[in-house]
């Protein structure tokens, strides 16, 4: 039987690689033992970011509800406090949009927010 030789398959894999690693600076785009460390590097970068990007959603969603509450005279938490007693179910990225772009309807709710407190 002949022997089995691996050069299109690792040429293959070196392509492969190579071609995710684009745009790298420097050999981390051009040798493959350097853009394969720096591939799995950047893919768990890319992992762990995808979940912080959610956490720094939410908190700049936070920072800017608060801060249009504050202007209606309530905290944050008062406010979400007296929105959950209201029964009103809007989620954070909808309520800092109205506190960007409609501060009247933002208005409406802190006021409903201090009456059910």
């Amino acid at each position: 039987m002949p022997r089995a030789k691996s050069s299109v398959v690792s040429r293959n894999r070196h392509r492969k690689v190579l071609k995710l690693a684009k745009g790298y600076r420097g050999s981390k785009s051009k040798l493959f033992r350097i853009a394969k460390t720096q591939l799995l590097k950047s893919l768990t970068y890319a992992y762990r970011d995808r979940k912080n990007r959610k956490r720094e959603f939410r908190k700049l969603w936070i920072a800017r509800i608060n801060a249009a509450a504050r202007m209606n005279g309530i905290s944050y938490s008062r406010f979400m406090n007296g929105l959950k007693q209201a029964g009103v179910n809007i989620n954070r990225k909808m309520l800092a949009e109205m506190a960007i772009s409609d501060a009247g309807a933002f208005g409406q709710l802190v006021e409903m927010a201090k009456s059910k407190m």
